[in-house]
């Protein structure tokens, strides 16, 4: 029998068959949408079809999800192939790359080949790196020296194991270790630094000494801080600094100010060399950086008057420009001291307690396996007892693989190019990525060693005469020409065209399928409004900022597309249907206010949206209804838990029956309620739980709560389908949380509390609902429209690690604020930033081309030029392919002006609307569709600085400017509220700690300055009344003013001493200026004055209220009288 002839091939499916070869090892690169799965499944069936065992082919994949898929698309093709007739089925393997005759030999190996993988030893091997090596670990424990029957560890569990390991440092011998790193680090939270040095372990543990630290930031041995001063104090600098402070003072207001600081030094030390560095060089701002001023400081009337110091002053320049590189290199080498020092306690104890339970990290997985597989000694038996071995490696998403994974993956095909297995041709490796996708370097990823890893393959197979194949897959089965198009264009040149490694090529496969890609015009940042009412959520977002706009605006968009009947045109673009709402995905950069105001926004305009992607456990109101009913019935004289229970949807009581409840009781909330017999039913709910609350573990009285008391039924009917999400993580939390601790509810309440568990979503591709995620979530997803609102320039610098790897050992040092960097932490910070800078424009790449039909564009706020933000680079690439104007659906976005619109093949007119099957047995009332108004927002607080009148007397300021000298005021505050609460030995270490940290900090070289002040302050005799334990500290306080027409008033007193019949206020200035009596205080002050005296007066009316004001500047206190506060409560204020 003649077989019928085989149906000519496409270009873009000769790319694929070629690829999926069995019989070459491939390096293929696969553009996005251009079926990199489908060739995976394609080459694994082939594979088998060519009599490959399947338990000897191994493929590894990125996610679990991708394992799943691929698994169920090459089950369901052979499945498919065994229920063929022969026709259909010959028909199949021609399309899958069967060359000449199929005979009916052929055909029945087809058919077997389904029930061949379902029986093989193991299953199929397709599953993650990491899933593998556990899987791996657990058959050679003993080999690879890992505990028997190990447990993986979440993030969870190795967080809290590494709070528990700090505090067991910090109250144990090895404290001093804690202590040098909390000092040299200025450190609040140590979380972000444990988690980087555990990433960056292999970067420890190197027995290194200091001199081979001061050897990297190249400096000699032995080199220390008075080595250093040495260099840079001569016997008689002092000296000539003092007379020169003595011209200066006489000369301008610069020189002034240079002179004010030069008279803090306070000899050869660390402090008086970070003062001259910032008087005697140039600032980081400048056009030569930290450079001497050498012939431009002093000023020339000063340089005139003070010839004869010139030239000792202009070689002392010299020298600190000399020395500041080897005092950043020295302060870098301390520091990398000190991590070094507590890295060698922490991590020592980590591996321990891991051991002793039994537990493994995702990198330990790695690590071990790749260990174990290095043993040349135990390799080649592990690998032969792995099913006879493995003869095929499939690697999936190769550009996010890490280092490490790589190191496991190289030792697994080391055997196909050395000894036997070189000769046995039937062995090959497929790899499979795409460097334009690699956005996962937060996990590990690395393209260097990505390009790397091609190098070494082909070497490797050049090397015995078999060529590894490099092919490309450039065809999208995806996207239309239209995002394709722009895609190229937006990516084809500077530094676009750089993150991506090249200028894209793409090729739409279904080259009519109609396609748009839409830039809407940017929304303007909006003013920054005043604070609101101290009442309000700090979250709170303005209706009028630009992106709770922009969320408004989306919504509304897609609300009107739905409600027009735009039409979605199919492949050919002779068929059309109606959009609905799961045709939409919104892709935002991160889980910003815009994300969460996007989800509301649609909610609110009737839209069926699927929610976040990732949520917050403890923020979920099912969770968190839940946990009040659990945190009633582990004390149930807690008034407030109990309040929370009833108003949540398991009792479902109003305002006013808690009111009417509550606003009499003379007792506990508890014992009113159990008196009220018309609350029957809540009564024995409650008495129910509470009677098994002491019995039964936390997991069953979570269970008891929403089945035996219809609990979850409840919370669905009032939250939504959503709410299942947290209600299940939380029961799998009480489950995970008994396997480790001991199951006691209020442990488990605790154990809660102390971490921010975040749950991960899935988000069905196939319903009919929005989906609103990250970039890096929607990896391997796509949809016919996909919106990108997140464009406009990052408000947040890019993360520089805390920990950067330095030199050929890529050991580990503390990375150090950017202007105090030595070159070569300069160097590994640069290069981060750009790579990081390079990932941004491949996760921009990924975005767009999850879009198959249309994309649109949008920003709100700053969108800067160009390459500044995605919008410019889209806005680029759009003027480049002739995008046109057009305008939108919604009333709201023409109302913005013209879109900006690229157009391919013709796009079907509106038609009607999609129709809505409805699923509800009965209509819901008018109202349950309208939003909620949102209410009036109360009046603002009056503060005590918002009162008017003059704050400083005349001549105020001329030294600093504005800003200046309230950020010093704020620095002199934060000395007097902290200092009296430490020992007096330890004030100069916790200053430097609370004032050279932050986006407030202090320059280093006013410390001195500052500290002083402030000693001089807490010491004055005058201020230790003060100081006792009996005094209070930054006093919040608020009442109404009657001089106001009752308006609240708002403020903090900075020290508070009440007595049996007075109250005394004080109130710190850090005035230039200091009045000498009370009759020249300033009206501002008095009135802020009389203001916490009205509201003290309030709170204690049988008491004397006596109001004064510290002058920092000279230590003392002027008092008040009452004449003078009731007269500047009436005075309206001059400005």
């Amino acid at each position: 029998m003649t077989a019928p002839a085989p149906t000519p091939r496409d270009a873009a499916s000769e790319a694929q068959i070629r690829a999926a070869s069995p019989t070459r090892s491939t390096w293929l690169s696969a553009n996005a949408g251009s079926g990199k799965t489908r060739v995976l499944t394609d080459r694994v069936a082939r594979l088998l079809l060519a009599g490959t065992e399947p338990q000897k082919v191994l493929c590894l994949t990125y996610t679990k999800a991708a394992a799943t898929e691929m698994q169920n698309r090459l089950l369901g093709r052979l499945g498919g192939w065994a229920m063929l007739p022969d026709a259909q089925l010959r028909t199949e393997l021609s399309k899958l790359g069967e060359e000449g005759p199929i005979l009916p030999e052929r055909l029945a190996e087809a058919r077997r080949l389904f029930a061949k993988a379902i029986e093989a030893p193991g299953g199929l091997k397709i599953q993650t790196i990491h899933s593998f090596c556990a899987a791996l670990l657990r058959r050679f424990p003993l080999e690879a020296g890992v505990p028997h029957g190990f447990s993986e560890m979440d993030e969870r569990a190795a967080q809290r194991m590494r709070q528990d390991i700090l505090e067991d440092i910090a109250s144990g011998e090895d404290r001093a270790a804690l202590d040098h790193l909390a000092m040299i680090g200025a450190l609040e939270d140590l979380t972000p630094l444990l988690q980087a040095m555990v990433h960056n372990r292999t970067g420890f543990g190197m027995g290194l000494c200091f001199d081979d630290m001061l050897a990297q930031f190249d400096l000699p041995p032995g080199y220390d801080e008075a080595t250093l001063l040495a260099d840079v104090f001569d016997t008689h600098d002092l000296k000539m600094l003092a007379d020169l402070v003595t011209v200066l003072k006489t000369s301008g207001p610069t020189d002034q100010k240079a002179a004010a600081k030069l008279a803090t030094l306070s000899g050869a030390d660390l402090s008086s060399l970070s003062v001259l560095e910032d008087v005697l060089l140039t600032g980081a701002r400048t056009a030569q950086p930290f450079s001497g001023k050498s012939g431009s400081f002093p000023t020339k009337d000063a340089r005139l008057a003070c010839a004869n110091l010139m030239d000792d002053l202009n070689e002392l320049i010299d020298r600190v420009e000399i020395a500041r590189p080897k005092r950043c290199a020295l302060q870098a080498a301390r520091r990398m001291e000190a991590l070094h020092r507590f890295a060698d306690v922490f991590l020592p104890r980590l591996a321990a307690e891991k051991a002793a339970r039994g537990w493994l990290d995702f990198d330990d997985l790695i690590d071990r396996a790749g260990r174990l597989l290095s043993d040349s000694a135990l390799a080649q038996w592990v690998l032969f007892r792995l099913d006879g071995g493995i003869d095929h490696i499939l690697v999936d998403e190769a550009q996010d693989t890490s280092p490490g994974q790589w190191a496991v993956i190289e030792r697994l095909a080391d055997e196909f190019t050395a000894g036997e297995g070189a000769r046995d041709e039937s062995r090959t490796i497929f790899i499979v990525g795409d460097r334009k996708q690699s956005i996962y370097s937060f996990q590990g990823a690395d393209l260097a060693k990505f390009e790397a890893m091609q190098s070494h393959f082909a070497q490797k197979f050049d090397a015995i005469d078999r060529p590894l194949q490099k092919a490309e897959l450039k065809h999208s089965f995806r996207s239309s020409h239209a995002v394709l198009g722009l895609t190229d264009r937006t990516f084809d040149r500077g530094e676009a065209a750089q993150g991506l490694g090249g200028v894209p090529e793409h090729i739409s496969f279904f080259d009519a399928m109609p396609g748009r890609v839409d830039l809407w015009p940017t929304i303007e940042a909006s003013e920054k409004s005043p604070a609101g009412n101290w009442e309000d959520p700090i979250d709170l977002i303005e209706e009028t900022h630009h992106t709770v706009i922009l969320a408004k605006t989306i919504a509304q968009e897609i609300r009107a597309m739905i409600d027009a009947g735009v039409q979605l045109p199919d492949a050919t673009g002779a068929n059309a249907r109606p959009l609905h709402e799961g045709d939409f995905l919104i892709l935002v950069q991160r889980r910003s206010d815009l994300f969460a105001e996007i989800i509301r926004s649609c909610k609110a305009a009737g839209l069926a949206i699927a929610g976040a992607d990732r949520l917050k456990l403890g923020a979920e109101l099912a969770v968190k209804d839940i946990g009040a009913v659990l945190r009633f019935l582990a004390t149930p004289e807690d008034d407030l838990a109990l309040a929370e229970a009833l108003k949540s949807p398991f009792f479902g009581w109003t305002e006013q029956q808690l009111y009417t409840l509550a606003q009499p009781r003379p007792g506990y909330l508890w014992e009113a309620l159990r008196n009220a017999p018309e609350h029957g039913p809540t009564i024995r709910v409650l008495q129910d739980l509470l009677g098994q609350a002491d019995f039964l573990r936390p997991h069953d009285l979570i269970e008891r709560l929403l089945t035996r008391h219809q609990g979850r039924e409840k919370l669905i009917a009032r939250l939504g389908i959503e709410a299942e999400d947290g209600i299940d993580e939380l029961i799998s939390q009480a489950l995970a949380f008994e396997r480790s601790d001991v199951p006691s509810l209020t442990g488990f309440l605790v154990w809660l509390a102390t971490d921010d568990v975040q749950v991960k979503r899935q988000l069905d591709s196939g319903g009919r609902a929005i989906r609103v995620m990250t970039v890096h979530g929607s990896k391997g997803l796509e949809a016919p429209v996909v919106i990108l609102p997140d464009t406009a320039k990052p408000s947040q610098k890019p993360h520089t690690p805390k920990i950067q790897r330095i030199g050929d050992d890529e050991i580990a040092a503390w990375d150090t604020v950017k202007d105090e960097r030595p070159d070569i932490l300069k160097h590994a910070a640069d290069f981060t930033t750009q790579r990081q800078e390079e990932e941004k424009m491949r996760l921009l790449y990924v975005a767009m081309t999850r879009a198959e039909r249309w994309l649109i564009v949008a920003a709100a706020g700053d969108v800067g030029t160009g390459p500044e933000s995605w919008y410019g680079l889209v806005a680029d690439g759009l003027h480049a392919a002739g995008a046109k104007e057009d305008h939108g659906q919604s009333p709201e976005l023409r109302a913005q002006g013209p879109i900006r619109r690229l157009s391919h093949g013709a796009w079907p007119k509106n038609g009607p609307m999609a129709e809505t099957r409805v699923i509800s047995r009965a209509a819901l009332p008018d109202w349950t569709q309208t939003p909620a108004k949102r209410p009036a927002k109360p009046a603002k607080p009056i503060t005590p600085s918002d009162l008017g009148g003059a704050k400083a007397l005349p001549g105020e300021g001329l030294g600093l400017d504005e800003d200046a000298a309230k950020r010093r005021g704020r620095h002199i505050h934060l000395l007097l509220e902290h200092l009296p609460n430490w020992p007096r030995d330890q004030w100069d270490a916790w200053a430097s700690e609370m004032l050279l940290a932050g986006d407030d900090a202090a320059e280093p070289a006013d410390l001195p300055a500052l500290m002083a002040e402030a000693v001089r302050v807490l010491e004055a005799p005058e201020m230790q009344p003060f100081l006792g334990p009996e005094t209070l500290a930054e006093v919040e306080v608020t009442a109404p003013l009657a001089d106001f027409d009752g308006a609240q008033m708002h403020g903090i007193i900075d020290r508070l001493l009440i007595t049996d019949s007075h109250v005394k206020v004080l109130d710190y200035k850090s005035n230039a200026i200091v009045p000498r009596q009370a009759a020249q205080i300033p009206l501002g002050l008095l009135r802020q004055l009389a203001a916490y005296r009205a509201a003290l007066k309030e709170i204690h009316p049988d008491k004397q209220i006596d109001c004064g004001i510290l002058w920092t500047a000279t230590a003392t206190i002027t008092w008040a009288d009452s004449a003078q506060l009731d007269d500047a409560l009436r005075t309206d204020p001059v400005s």
